[in-house]
């Protein structure tokens, strides 16, 4: 398996093109300097030694320096070792609510955001378990299957917003029902899935599909967002803040509902907790997660990687040099191909 090191040092290629068309100008002038100072012939005939291709050479040798250079930069490597490694862990998917009630701002700095640096530490905390993530509001969305690529599942919660859910609402049963349906049927006693929302569920088919859940398997833990006393929901009206109003025109306050959390987290099996406890939570979803019966599966990876960097280091050295002991004059050994003749001229023409 080939990769670099530090891939974005190769966008120092862009140079490139840049190095060619300043040439190009440079030859372009250099040119018309030499029509203006006589005829070609003539000019041939007073600089005998002078060689029309050098400085095309040189440049071309001095390019692919450059481009060697920034190559051993980037770090090639080779992964030169593919082990299968057996491992045992938890499927878990963390069900974070998008829905408009976790903008409210009655925890700082508001729910969401809150609950998006809980969900990131949660993924922090369980590090060895495979990791999936749902996205819900009105409908569920699988945001990211299960897996052990950690830094995925901290750059989706990083970017969760309202807006990616086109269908507002709480619909627990929905998330739910999509991680049941995405664990699969083989997998009937290592799973776990942890919600975390406000609890404003306006679905009545939740608590039934919470138990339905536990008979296969799947134990539930909930997480409020929110405090009871609650708040309403800030939103932007032609650039002007405000809050979200009911049909009546009165603004809408959103409550966190613990009691409706905590029967869900028991029908599922499993707990309730209040963000608000924060390292605390994470602790205790640890160390039941824990006490599930892990699952054996086999994990393929290259384990180790071979840097070649050196390699394309030395020639960009090699080209340097070469680059350096060619001369811009002619040799009479090698025609218009000249190498050392140019110190050799000098040095003649100085004890004339």
């Amino acid at each position: 398996m080939f990769r670099f090191e530090s891939i974005d040092n190769l966008y120092y290629l862009a140079i490139i093109p840049v190095l060619i068309a300043v040439f190009w100008v440079m030859a372009y002038f250099r040119k018309k300097a030499l029509e203006q100072f006589g005829d070609p012939q003539i000019i041939q005939r007073l600089m005998p030694q002078f060689s029309r291709y050098k400085h095309l050479l040189k440049f071309v040798l001095l390019t692919v320096a450059i481009i060697l250079s920034i190559i051993a930069l980037a770090n090639p490597q080779w992964g030169t070792k593919k082990e299968k490694v057996q491992r045992k862990s938890i499927d878990v998917f963390v069900a974070l609510d998008i829905s408009q009630s976790m903008l409210a701002q009655d925890i700082s700095p508001s729910r969401l955001d809150r609950a998006k640096n809980f969900a990131r530490n949660l993924v922090e905390g369980l590090k060895g378990e495979r990791m999936g993530l749902i996205l819900f509001a009105g409908n569920a969305y699988l945001q990211m299957p299960l897996t052990t690529d950690y830094a995925a599942a901290q750059l989706f919660l990083k970017s969760a917003n309202t807006n990616q859910a086109p269908t507002q609402g709480t619909a627990i049963s929905e998330a739910i029902d999509l991680a049941e349906r995405t664990f699969g049927e083989d997998n009937k006693q290592h799973k776990a899935l942890i919600i975390i929302t406000d609890g404003e569920n306006h679905d009545e088919e939740t608590l039934e599909r919470a138990q339905e859940a536990r008979e296969n398997g799947l134990m539930i833990f909930t997480i409020g967002v929110g405090t009871p006393d609650g708040g309403y929901i800030p939103m932007y009206y032609a650039g002007q803040s405000g809050f979200k109003m009911d049909r009546s025109g009165n603004p809408v306050k959103t409550q966190l509902n613990e009691e409706m959390l905590t029967q869900v987290a028991e029908a599922g099996a499993g707990a309730y907790y209040n963000l608000v406890d924060g390292d605390q939570v994470i602790t205790a979803l640890k160390t039941r997660i824990e006490q599930i019966e892990k699952r054996e599966f086999e994990q393929r990876s290259f384990t180790e990687y071979e840097s070649y960097y050196q390699y394309f280091l030395a020639l960009a050295l090699l080209f340097l040099l070469i680059e350096f002991i060619f001369s811009y004059r002619k040799n009479r050994w090698l025609g218009d191909k000249d190498i050392f003749s140019g110190a050799t001229a000098t040095q003649t023409e100085t004890n004339k």
